[in-house]
């Protein structure tokens, strides 16, 4: 793991905000940036977890960390929670926008009040932070943005509600973001995971041989874990990722390339 006295990343002494920073992908991201020589802050709904990932970051060496209860989808506590993290260690560098619900629901039934919940934190939620913490970035020259996305956006999820459609409609935010805020030196990059077992994917490890059944179909033979996001993440960060924006990196081992192997073909088996 890269470390401020490696400083290989570039990213020693820079300032990270992460959303859904309470566990699974996000913990992993904020302890990898601390690693790494970052001051994180840390955001989410759930303020008991929040805690606990403060403590992790607290057990790096030098690592720092501030946690602050928001809700993303409420525009009013994005405002104030960046203003309190701007008066409380400086403006903002690095954006990882993370938080993410997945509830399941066929269109047919989909009400449209969980379509807009939904959507009003994997996307909507996106664009609030981007706005509030991009305007610290402009103010230092520039920064980075990485979303948090999913191979969903691009592969239908059937029975998952408004999820897949929220993932693709940040896979474009993300581009419409390079395009538009690029001139004040604001890179904005995606990172879409496949299978990863995390706190919100985790009720399904828990059924008895779903774990086999999902592996197999990854060409790497394993359910990824949420390091194997956070490394991508810590890349499109960096400095080594500089000329880097618009762009989407898929952290699945493969699986979305499985399609044509899937169809059964007698004699090539």
């Amino acid at each position: 793991m890269t470390t401020a006295s490696n400083d290989w990343l570039g990213l020693a002494g820079k300032l990270c905000v992460i959303t859904g920073a309470a566990g699974g992908i996000g913990r992993a991201t904020a302890v990898s940036f601390a690693q790494a020589g970052v001051q994180v802050v840390l955001l989410d709904r759930n303020e008991q977890e929040l805690e606990e990932t403060a403590r992790a970051v607290s057990q790096v060496q030098n690592g720092r960390a501030l946690a602050f209860p928001c809700d993303i989808s409420d525009s009013a506590a994005v405002t104030a929670v960046a203003e309190k993290s701007k008066a409380a260690a400086g403006p903002c560098d690095i954006l990882v926008n993370n938080a993410g619900l997945l509830r399941p629901g066929a269109l047919e039934t989909l009400s449209l009040a969980e379509w807009n919940g939904l959507l009003a934190v994997n996307l909507s939620g996106y664009l609030l932070c981007a706005q509030a913490f991009g305007v610290q970035m402009r103010g230092k020259g520039g920064g980075a943005i990485v979303h948090v996305a999913s191979i969903a956006g691009s592969q239908p999820q059937a029975q998952s509600g408004a999820y897949s459609a929220s993932k693709t409609g940040v896979i474009m935010l993300s581009r419409q973001i390079a395009v538009e805020w690029g001139p004040a030196g604001i890179r904005s990059n995606v990172v879409s995971p496949g299978l990863v077992e995390t706190p919100m994917s985790q009720a399904f490890y828990a059924t008895p041989g779903v774990r086999e059944r999902r592996s197999a179909l990854v060409p790497m033979r394993r359910i990824a874990q949420p390091q194997d996001i956070a490394d991508a993440i810590l890349f499109l960060a960096s400095r080594r990722a500089s000329y880097v924006s618009g762009d989407e990196i898929v952290v699945d081992g493969g699986y979305t390339q499985m399609l044509m192997s899937m169809m059964p073909r007698p004699g090539y088996e």
